[in-house]
């Protein structure tokens, strides 16, 4: 699972609360961890598998949408293999954990292994939680048809860069002045945390504003076609409210436990002695979410493809077929189309503002159809009945 508290046990005057937790049925624990993580790799490698009878999936061009939700899942499918062999090393040579508890010891390897694991796994989920932002704004601006696919350079270039950076600082900081005399107090703590849980709480308090906004944006679109907004059009928007809520439901079950954690051991570090009577009631709630985080945090690869695609089936095609490009079709219609250039007549002004009406209407066919790409079931049978798809 992905934690601040993976870093802060690389340091060997670590605080108590983080030993608390980390030294609680520390096999118990990294089981969890390998078992989640693994069932959630294997299941979400089988979602993005090409599936038997399934015709593929045609999008009237490449959406920068698709490329985002699938780099959300490569996020989630490496930062699982991160805690699998985290765990698995955890597991295997316990004599090699305990020398990271060792001060000044003179084998780097350890403090080598404990911090580059727990940066690994910070950095992918948090660069998950970048990805997830981007698709929100792009999910916006498609509807508003201000995105295409030069956005997605700046998507890149944004989610790495802050996620790198963050990571960088939160660490440095920490490690200040280094990683075998680490600082004591939350002054270099709490940076740390920040930086961490920032993308986190970005995706809590902004993305249901901005999905919220879209299906607004869409309802707007479906109306502004015919002036009517009919009950296919109230099914399509529907649809899609409900396949963000999705999102953003999976989002919160797998990451609100540890916002709850961190609280708890915020508060019993800020505690002369956490060992107290009075606070093992705070204990014993930070240990079960710490366990649950090692649940819950993992299978989110897993779940986040069936708010994105729904269940796609056990039956895996591993032919290879060659897929049409779309642009290439487009490219070959148009040079077609092109070949024989018609004279200019009376008749043109009219042609003109019909295929400015045709254009249109394909921009409101695209975008609508990259916020419901992947619903392989009733989002495409209601796009494809509804007035939209129908060449009004």
């Amino acid at each position: 699972m992905a934690s601040p508290r993976l870093e802060t046990y690389c340091c060997p005057n670590r605080d108590a609360a983080t030993q608390l937790v980390m030294n609680f049925q520390p096999e118990v624990f990294c089981g969890v961890c390998i078992g989640s993580a693994s069932v959630s790799l294997l299941l979400t490698i089988l979602q993005l598998l090409p599936k038997k009878g399934q015709s593929p999936r045609k999008m009237p061009k490449a959406s920068s949408s698709s490329t985002i939700l699938l780099l959300i899942s490569v996020c989630d499918i490496l930062g699982g293999l991160g805690m699998i062999f985290r765990s698995s090393v955890w597991l295997g040579f316990p004599g090699f954990i305990a020398n990271i508890s060792v001060v000044n010891g003179t084998d780097v390897w350890p403090s080598a292994f404990c911090v580059g694991s727990a940066m690994w796994i910070q950095l992918l989920y948090s660069a998950g939680f970048w990805w997830l932002f981007c698709y929100a704004v792009d999910s916006y601006l498609v509807v508003r048809r201000s995105a295409g696919l030069s956005t997605i350079v700046l998507y890149h270039m944004m989610t790495w860069g802050l996620a790198v950076m963050l990571c960088v600082e939160g660490i440095a900081l920490l490690y200040y002045p280094s990683l075998s005399s680490c600082e004591n107090g939350l002054e270099h703590a709490i940076p740390h945390y920040i930086t961490t849980y920032a993308p986190l709480l970005l995706v809590l308090v902004v993305n249901p504003i901005l999905f919220r906004r879209t299906v607004s944006a869409v309802a707007s679109l479906l109306k502004g076609r015919q002036g009517i907004y009919t009950e296919n059009e109230r099914r399509l928007g529907t649809e899609i409210q409900i396949r963000f809520f999705k999102i953003m439901l999976v989002f919160v079950i797998c990451w609100s436990s540890n916002i709850i954690n961190e609280s708890l051991l915020f508060y019993l570090e800020m505690q002369p002695d956490i060992n107290e009577m009075p606070l093992k009631n705070i204990r014993s709630a930070a240990l079960i979410t710490w366990i649950i985080m090692g649940v819950l945090n993992p299978m989110q690869g897993f779940l986040f493809t069936l708010a994105f695609y729904g269940w796609t089936g056990w039956r895996v095609d591993l032919k290879w077929r060659k897929r049409e490009i779309p642009w290439e079709s487009m490219s070959s219609s148009t040079a077609g189309e092109n070949a024989y250039p018609s004279p200019v007549n009376y008749q043109s002004n009219l042609h003109d503002s019909k295929k400015v009406s045709t254009t249109d209407s394909q921009q409101t066919d695209e975008a609508i159809s990259m916020l419901s790409e992947g619903n392989t079931s009733g989002d495409d049978r209601l796009t494809r009945s509804s007035p939209i798809y129908q060449g009004w």
